[in-house]
């Protein structure tokens, strides 16, 4: 059954918070850390597979912008599936954005992310 629930950041899964912290500050070697080592990462129709590829996302994605991160909104989708509504603002295009994170979980790892723009 689907819940759609806005949630707290300290009611997500531990492995989805704590990647969320290590992303926000740009410590891509400790995000990479929460993914299995055949994640998929797709991002505004961008994908990467593996640890190598996925480490290489981390590690580059809006590296050349400014920008703060502020979670607006999560709901659980199933025991696997949430997603989480993150506000950037900062000196990219536009200079807001509202992106859902929509995580499938694997023994208590990051199986696949998908970055895509919150449906207004």
């Amino acid at each position: 059954m689907t819940q759609h629930t806005d949630l707290p950041f300290d009611l997500l899964p531990t492995t989805v918070r704590q990647f969320l912290a290590a992303h926000i500050v740009h410590d891509a070697d400790t995000a990479s850390s929460f993914l299995t080592e055949d994640a998929v990462i797709v991002d505004q129709d961008e994908t990467s597979r593996g640890r190598e590829e996925t480490h290489a996302f981390l590690r580059d994605a809006g590296a050349e912008f400014k920008y703060t991160t502020e979670q607006v909104g999560a709901h659980r989708v199933d025991d696997t599936h949430w997603v989480v509504t993150m506000r950037l603002e900062g000196t990219f295009p536009g200079g807001i954005a509202e992106l859902d994170y929509r995580f499938a979980l694997r023994d208590d790892l990051i199986a696949e992310l998908v970055i895509a723009n919150h449906p207004a």
